[in-house]
């Protein structure tokens, strides 16, 4: 089947928490994460290695958007249900759909951390890949060295397939790094 006839839902919802396709006007929001992240995000994410400007942000979102309508990859942005703000946001990208594959990204606003609101979201994103995309292999990547990040697919069964040495630069681009690989297979 083409993946652009398969049904996707805009939203997602867990016990305390519910994620959403990025929509247009998403941008300062999502600014306001980064900005308030900012100094966590340098660690591990290429892409924010300064805050981008409300405007660059909003570009970011509306391609998001665009990559969900065309079944490139699925963003959703995670927010609490009981306060309603945007907790961070979570992904299904790097997409092989003639398997189907797919990896998990994500970050979170560093204000949210600690409270297992990134677990709950990749948990239910898991559950969504392989119960309504019939996905076959999940991946999760991360530097070896970023221990937060790691803890969530080890809290999930995912399993380390293994570590590739010296396989990426840090998030700076000043050394290299080690990546692990942890994947779910059903």
């Amino acid at each position: 089947m083409n993946p652009l006839l398969l049904d996707i839902p805009t939203k997602i919802d867990t016990k305390r928490l519910y994620l959403r396709i990025p929509m247009f006007g998403d941008g300062e929001t999502v600014h306001a994460a980064i900005k308030a992240s900012i100094n966590e995000f340098k660690l591990w994410l290429p892409l924010f290695q300064s805050i981008p400007d409300i405007t660059e942000t909003e570009i970011l979102v509306r391609r998001a958007h665009n990559q969900f309508l065309n079944r490139e990859s699925f963003r959703f942005f995670i927010f609490s249900k009981e306060t309603d703000e945007l907790i961070g946001t979570c992904s299904l990208h790097n997409i092989n759909w003639d398997i189907p594959k797919f990896e998990i990204g994500y970050w979170i606003d560093t204000r949210f951390s600690g409270k297992g609101f990134m677990t709950e979201a990749i948990q239910r994103l898991t559950h969504f890949a392989i119960q309504e995309l019939n996905a076959r292999r999940i991946e999760i990547r991360c530097e070896s060295s970023n221990t937060k990040s790691r803890t969530i697919p080890e809290k999930l069964g995912f399993e380390l397939e293994g570590i590739l040495r010296n396989e990426d630069f840090s998030a700076d681009g000043k050394k290299l790094t080690d990546t692990c690989i942890y994947a779910k297979i059903n």
